[in-house]
Order: C-alpha cells, then structure tokens, then sequence
C-alpha cells in the first residue's frame, strides 16, 4: 500500500481509528433514536442528537451493493478493487473494500466480516472478506 492517501483522524474519527488500530470496528450509535449511521457526523443524522457515542460492532455483514473499481481515485490505489456497500449485522452500514481475491468475485448478497491491515504505523484500515465463520485473517 505504498504511497496511498493516509487518512486523517479529526476530533469525531479519532475513536474509530483507535478502535481499528486494536482489530475492533466501532460505529456512531444515537441512544436517543437507537441509530447506527457512518460516517461520524457532529450530529445524529436520524434525529440530531449530538449525544452520539461509538458502539462495537461484530463485524460481520452483507454486501448490498458493489463495484469494481478499474481507474484509481489517487496515487497509491492499486486496481482493479471491489468497492462496496456493506449492511452491518447489528446496525449501520459502511462504504469499504472487500478482498475476496479476484474483485470479480465480489457479489450482492454475499457475507463478509471485517478484517484489519496496517496502513501505517498509526494507521490500520478495516477492510472485509469473505466470512467463512473462521475468526482468523483471511488471505486470498
């Protein structure tokens, strides 16, 4: 992954990258409406709460929707990737890479869960994979 944009925690993301850096998923719940939502926002897009905290999450989901990526956003990208849209099990959805070897493979419908990879020493993305019920890295 050399020379790819590194992200850049603010005051509402720097939770979630602490998290990911420990191999934990964590997303913006609304106690007040009992909402998951990403990406963090100062307030609760369902009510306006600002009251929003970060809960865990398991991890584990369904691609709702997907794309494969053939011109790269940036520098540092390598192609052709799988880009999806991923329907959290317990909440919430999230925009993130899925590695499933070949981004062909790639499909609605299909059950992922997340996994972690370093971007740098501070940074650790969570990407998803196939979930096969087995907890350990999945490498294609």
């Amino acid at each position: 992954m050399t020379g790819r944009p590194v992200p850049v925690p603010t005051a509402l993301s720097e939770c979630f990258w602490e998290a990911a850096r420990r191999g934990d998923l964590v997303v913006p719940h609304c106690p007040a409406c009992e909402l998951r939502f990403f990406v963090p926002e100062p307030a609760c897009p369902g009510c306006m709460s600002e009251d929003w905290r970060y809960a865990p999450s398991a991890g584990r989901g369904t691609v709702y929707a997907v794309t494969v990526v053939h011109r790269a956003p940036g520098p540092g990208f390598e192609t052709p990737f799988a880009l999806a849209v991923i329907d959290l099990d317990d909440g919430g959805t999230l925009l993130s890479h899925v590695d499933a070897g070949n981004p062909d493979n790639v499909v609605i419908g299909m059950r992922v869960r997340v996994d972690f990879r370093p971007l740098t020493s501070e940074i650790t993305l969570p990407y998803f994979v196939p979930d096969t019920g087995d907890r350990r890295s999945w490498t294609p």
